[in-house]
């Protein structure tokens, strides 16, 4: 037979009397507790609402739009994506509905986020609650998880926040359903946590970590609490809910196979290195701080953390003497530091496995957003060493209004901390060329919507070629509804420039179709495919062709390179100009009408690349 299961308070005995008791100032009743736990979220929300309030579309977020404005937003093909590695179907989902409930209107994404923030923020204080009862020192891993900067750069950049935000719901609703499932034996615990966890998975398939880190926390708080087997009663008293998580897993390891196609970088043992060592002494320790402080940004690279040398190595004491001082105040919490220590290795490991190339830096792990779940594992971390038992030569010690002022002082210095670190990310957060870009751009669209555009990429300072085909003006503006029409072909030549203001342009004349044979004509096209000579061949590559030409009637004509998929152009009656977006190379242009009364005479032009006009 097992031996009994320490509740909470016997493990480790609460400051706090009974409500309604009196009590001096520093050993708060629970209701206390719980109003300050409050107030510390409504600020952390107003916090957050200020930076969400002054973001702004990202990189990702455009191409999240751009797909929900094309698709139907509940096919295979937009819920079902390979997004750089990433399978996250209700994250396309939600930005799709928000999207299509108001396209380029960023109010409504910053909305979700802060309520995502909010749902994140009260499921780690309930997870507290469950480990610590309603006693002060809750606040500390509390105030850790609410301010730590870690949080703020996924938080800031919506298609990230589709991902970090229910993922740390995920981790701490999971964890405090499995405690109490352990706790009570309530079936009930079991089957809202797999509810949790499977919305969870669906937003981020890192979440498949979420039962493993729910089960550590239930055998780490028997360890803590002294049961001679933490391990075989984690697994027995849990049974029902590991059981289920394991078909979930299983069932959704199926269908990420034969959706995403795994793409490994490529690595060195000295990025490897150096990339860990980044993302732990520049980007998670002085988070613990507070920090950075500093952040950097190469535009349109997201924020990095750029903290001074003495944070660094200050940050770096300060975890060492944190571990080996609770390792001396406490009993049996060695194992809850290298569990710690193993989340934040796997979450590093995964970075590195996913995301190193030739080209990688290595400021990629001080942008923090790899790390981000980690600040709820600290705070689980913390939790369950502050209810380990207290080592014999510290038992005789009560708190007293010195060392709760002491701890006070250090959590408003940390808070302060953060807050700095906040605002001044946001002040480089802020540097977003796409916020002028679009604006420009929309209004742009609207006065341009007389005739149809030759699609073309956004400016590289907001969609850098990599992202194609979802840097094409097409996909990023698909969901306006107040726009021209992106086609293969137009008879107005006009471009959007860099600043997303829309001038008339022209071809280069890289190549040239040449004067015809035929005297007065040209090159005579019917419904036989006719080559018109280049003055030299292209190389494979996207170009832009002048057809000047004399119509006999309204018609269409396919347009080709010699090496390329030919396109359907409509034609006017007259002498007239249309412009053509082809794919391919090759020693001439093909064209054929599609009608047999339909011909053609075209004349001399530019096949090149279109540029605004002088």
């Amino acid at each position: 037979m097992s031996a009994p299961v320490p509740t909470t308070e016997s493990a480790s005995p609460s400051t706090a009397p009974a409500d309604g008791g009196a009590a001096p100032w520093w050993r708060p009743t629970g209701t206390r507790v719980l109003q300050v736990a409050a107030a510390l979220v409504a600020l952390q929300l107003l916090v957050r609402g200020v930076v969400a309030a002054r973001g702004y579309y990202y990189w990702d977020d455009l191409i999240l739009t751009g797909r929900a404005g094309a698709m139907s937003l509940l096919s295979p093909e937009f819920l079902l994506y390979d997004h750089d590695g990433h399978f996250m179907p209700a994250a396309f989902l939600v930005a799709g509905i928000a999207n299509t409930l108001a396209p380029y209107q960023w109010a409504l994404p910053a909305l979700i986020l802060v309520i995502l923030q909010a749902l994140a923020s009260l499921a780690v204080l309930r997870l507290l609650v469950v480990l610590l009862g309603r006693r002060p020192t809750l606040l500390i891993p509390f105030a850790l998880y609410l301010f730590s900067p870690l949080t703020l750069p996924a938080f800031a950049w919506w298609a990230a926040g589709l991902n970090a935000l229910p993922m740390q719901i995920g981790l701490a609703a999971v964890a405090a359903d499995a405690v109490l499932l352990c706790r009570t034996g309530r079936a009930r615990y079991a089957w809202s946590s797999l509810a949790v966890f499977v919305a969870s998975l669906l937003f981020f398939e890192k979440a498949v970590l979420v039962p493993l880190v729910a089960f550590a926390v239930v055998a780490l708080m028997y360890r803590v609490d002294g049961h001679r087997k933490p391990l075989r009663a984690a697994l027995a008293r849990g049974r029902r809910l590991w059981a289920w998580s394991a078909v979930v897993i299983a069932g959704w390891a199926v269908v990420y196979a034969l959706v995403v196609t795994p793409s490994p970088g490529e690595r060195t043992p000295e990025m490897t290195v150096e990339l860990v060592r980044h993302s732990n002494y520049r980007g998670l320790f002085p988070t613990l701080l507070g920090g950075p402080w500093r952040w950097d940004r190469w535009p349109p690279s997201p924020p990095w953390a750029v903290p001074p040398e003495a944070l660094v190595v200050v940050a770096a004491l300060a975890v060492l003497a944190c571990v080996a001082g609770t390792l001396a105040w406490k009993r049996r919490v060695g194992w809850v530091w290298i569990a710690t220590a193993a989340y934040v290795l796997a979450s590093e490991t995964a970075m590195v496995i996913a995301r190193s190339s030739p080209d990688t830096t290595y400021e990629l792990g001080q942008t923090l957003r790899y790390l981000t779940d980690s600040a709820v594992v600290v705070a689980i971390a913390l939790a369950l060493v502050l209810r380990a038992p207290t080592r014999d030569r510290w038992s005789g010690r009560r708190s007293g209004p010195r060392s709760v002022l002491v701890v006070s002082v250090l959590v408003v210095a940390f808070v302060a901390s953060s807050l700095w670190s906040t605002a001044t990310f946001v002040a480089r957060w802020e540097d977003n060329p796409t916020v002028d870009y679009l604006a420009r751009a929309k209004a742009s669209l609207v006065a341009n919507a007389d005739a149809p555009m030759l699609d073309q990429p956004v400016s590289i300072w907001v969609l850098l070629p990599v992202a194609y085909p979802y840097n094409m003006a097409s996909s990023v503006f698909a969901a306006l509804p107040d726009r021209p029409e992106f086609a293969s072909s137009t008879p107005v030549l006009r471009k959007m420039d860099d600043s997303g203001d829309i001038v008339d342009a022209e071809v280069t004349w890289v190549r040239a179709i040449g004067e015809g044979p035929v005297p007065g004509c040209g090159y005579h096209v019917t419904d036989a495919p006719t080559a018109l000579p280049l003055s030299g061949p292209l190389a494979g590559w996207e170009w832009a062709v002048q057809l000047n030409y004399l119509a006999s009637r309204d018609g269409e004509i396919e347009v080709g390179l010699a090496e390329g998929e030919p396109v359907t152009v409509p034609v006017r009656a007259g002498l007239n100009t249309v412009y053509v977006n082809l794919d391919g190379g090759g020693p001439d242009v093909r064209v054929r009408t599609l009608d047999p009364e339909l011909s053609l005479c075209v004349g001399v032009g530019p096949v090149g690349a279109v540029v605004p006009k002088p």
